[in-house]
Formats: C-alpha cells, sequence, structure tokens
C-alpha cells in the first residue's frame, strides 16, 4: 500500500485506484491503443479503461499473454471492447507495420497511451542499432504516435471530442546523463550507465510530450499531450536489479504502490474531465506536478524532436 501521500487540487493522491479515478466517468465511444499492456501497469489500465466504456487496442509483443489477459477481463467485464495487435518498440519496421495495419483498421483514435517501457537493461542495440533504451522508450513512442497523428487529428474533428496522448515517464527522468540526451554518444558502450540511460529515455518520454503539445497547440488541434510518474510500483520492469530483488520483495508492500494505485494517473490523465484543455503538463499521483530543469527545457526538446526526426527518418 501507499499511506505516504496527501490528495491535492484534483481531490486524488497517490493511494487513490485507477477506478476511484475514474469513477462516474463514461468514456463509451472512445477508442484508445494502450502500448506494453500484458504486464504491470499497463494491464490495469487497459481493464479500468475497458470498465469505463472505451474500446482498448492493446498494442504488445506478447499477444498469447495479452490474449490470456483480455479473457480474464472479459470474465469480469462481459462488455468490455478489447482487440490485441503485435508491436515491438524497439523495432521501427514492427512499428510501422502496427500503425498501417491500426489506420487501415477504419477505427477512429482518441486516446494514445505510450505505457510500454524497459528499465536498467544491461547494454544492448535495437534492431535499427540505437541504444536499447532510448530506441524502446522513446524512439518506437515517437515513430508510433507521429504515424497514428492523422488519423487522431481526423477522430477530433469528426466527433468533436479532444484527443489525449500519454507518454508514462517516470520521476527517473532525474537520473539521465548530465548532458540530458546524448546526441553524440546514444550508443556509446565506454560510457554507458544503466540508470543514465534509462533516466535519459525518461527525459525524452517528458521532452518529446511538451514538444508535441507545443506543435499541435500552435497548429489549433484539439489534442493535448501530457506526460507522467506512475510511482514506484513493483511490477517486472525490475528484473535486471536481481541485486536488490530481496530488499525490493520486503520493503515493497509498505512503500510502493500496487497495481491499481499506480495505474491511477495514467488513467486520470487519460479521461478524467478534469484535464480538458491541459497540455505540456507532467503529472504525478493524479495531479499536476513540477519538473526539473531539464524537463522543462524547450530548447532541448526541440533538438530532440530533429534528431528524433533524423533517425526514423534514415530507417
Amino acid at each position: 500500500m501507499w499511506p505516504f501521500s496527501k490528495k491535492g487540487i484534483s481531490g486524488f493522491s497517490g493511494s487513490s485506484t485507477a477506478e476511484q479515478v475514474t469513477h462516474g466517468i463514461d468514456a463509451i465511444g472512445l477508442t484508445a491503443i494502450v502500448t506494453g499492456a500484458s504486464s504491470g501497469i499497463g494491464v490495469e489500465t487497459m481493464r479500468v479503461l475497458a470498465l469505463r466504456g472505451v474500446h482498448v487496442i492493446v498494442a504488445v509483443r506478447n499477444k498469447v499473454a495479452a490474449n490470456d489477459i483480455k479473457e480474464a477481463i472479459l470474465k469480469e467485464i462481459p462488455s468490455a471492447k478489447i482487440d490485441v495487435m503485435e508491436l515491438d518498440l524497439s523495432s521501427l519496421e514492427s512499428v510501422k507495420k502496427f500503425a498501417s495495419e491500426f489506420n487501415s483498421s477504419g477505427l477512429p483514435l482518441n486516446i494514445l497511451i505510450n505505457n510500454a517501457g524497459i528499465m536498467l537493461c544491461p547494454f544492448m542495440l535495437s534492431k535499427d542499432n540505437i541504444e536499447l533504451h532510448f530506441a524502446t522508450n522513446h524512439l518506437g513512442h515517437f515513430l508510433l504516435t507521429n504515424l497514428l497523428l492523422d488519423t487522431m487529428k481526423k477522430t477530433a474533428h469528426q466527433s468533436k471530442k479532444e484527443g489525449r496522448i500519454v507518454n508514462v515517464s517516470a520521476k527517473a527522468y532525474i537520473f539521465a546523463y548530465p548532458e540530458g540526451i546524448r546526441f553524440d554518444k546514444i550508443n556509446d558502450q565506454s560510457s554507458y550507465s544503466k540508470w543514465g540511460a534509462y533516466g535519459q529515455s525518461k527525459l525524452a518520454n517528458i521532452l518529446h510530450a511538451n514538444e508535441l503539445a507545443r506543435r499541435l497547440k500552435d497548429d489549433g488541434v484539439d489534442i493535448i499531450v501530457n506526460s507522467l510518474h506512475p510511482g514506484i510500483i513493483l511490477t517486472n520492469l525490475s528484473r535486471h536489479m536481481s541485486v536488490i530483488d530481496g530488499i525490493i520483495k520486503v520493503i515493497g508492500k509498505l512503500v510502493m504502490k500496487n497495481v491499481q494505485q499506480g495505474a491511477a494517473t495514467t488513467c486520470y490523465v487519460a479521461l478524467h474531465p478534469q484535464v480538458k484543455g491541459v497540455s505540456g503538463e507532467y503529472f504525478s499521483e493524479s495531479n499536476v506536478a513540477k519538473l526539473r530543469s531539464q524537463g522543462r527545457d524547450a530548447d532541448l526538446a526541440n533538438n530532440l524532436w530533429d534528431f528524433s526526426m533524423n533517425l526514423i527518418k534514415d530507417k
């Protein structure tokens, strides 16, 4: 449980659950894509969105696991509308294939939740020869968002309903390398740090949301974009932290959020009417939160945008 938080302006806190922050919300008619919804907070996000009436498209690497979860949710919520599609965010080819298939389906898209992520992996390169944290946590989502944006714009225009893009970041963005984003050393193994690389990718999630929010606002598009910290949650993201795994298991129930609490901020930002018109913000515990200077750096965000565009164009 999470007993150490107080309610913020929204009326919610770190102990609020995803069901609590969406209580009374009717989301029937909305369609959402949730990446990485085969484990951890992604599963609870999918379940609660479906509970509120959202048609959820689950974008995952492991379709077997996701289909098993889907069947379990359908037993609990027979009215749930859930579809499973394959997506490997570490592969730009897979991202392009997913986006093409979705855009060709004729489905609307009101909400995009960029939730999937990896954490504290040893140095590895993606299929596109990009450091794996940056490739999976940021670049795959950056490309996915770009490829789905026209569908989201069309949906917002035709439905007259605000679109929402949610980047699930983490407070670990504070552990990014000193320069924030290592544009000239993105694949440098000699100076690689697990925490630095993970923090860099989470900082990139925030900067991506900020820059996209600015661009959409300038274009007068009715789509908001925000990032968030879900909290410290005991999930399989920590599987590469074997040295302290025992300690985590001992203290986890006392100081970490459970999955129901961990999915709350994502569901709040995706569905709650309090967030209407709020864009380019960073949320924690279902409330707007303050960012350190790197997370607010507009020049760094713009440079990351250009860098990311060049990377996806080269592949």
